[in-house]
């Protein structure tokens, strides 16, 4: 899902316009990436977790000349999927067998 779909997708199950579902994506990303700026972190329970990893400068080579540079050190965002949504997006599509431990093709001790 990109982000046009998922504007789509708030629009239609929120039923509101399209305008006012872009309105709050933006908003949504646009908070994030403030809130990051500022070197907070930004947890959403179930979901996941954006936060800032500070990284160093270290020595490193060019790949096409292979000269040795020096990478200046930078702040990325990270993200840390939560728990909860590890668990749906493992079960989804198994089947009940699965879901209770079961492997299909795998025979159970005995």
């Amino acid at each position: 899902m990109n982000k046009s779909e998922l504007i789509e997708n708030l629009a239609s199950k929120a039923n509101i316009t399209i305008s006012k579902a872009e309105e709050l994506t933006d908003l949504f990303f646009s908070s994030v990436a403030k809130t990051l700026n500022d070197g907070k972190r930004v947890e959403i329970r179930g979901f996941g977790a954006f936060s800032i990893k500070d990284y160093a400068s270290y020595w490193g080579r060019n790949p096409k000349t292979g000269e040795r540079i020096v990478v200046k050190e930078k702040r990325l965002p990270v993200w840390r999927t939560g728990l909860e949504l590890k668990k749906r997006v493992d079960s989804f599509g198994q089947s009940e067998d699965k879901k209770k431990g079961e492997d299909a093709g795998f025979a159970s001790p005995a």
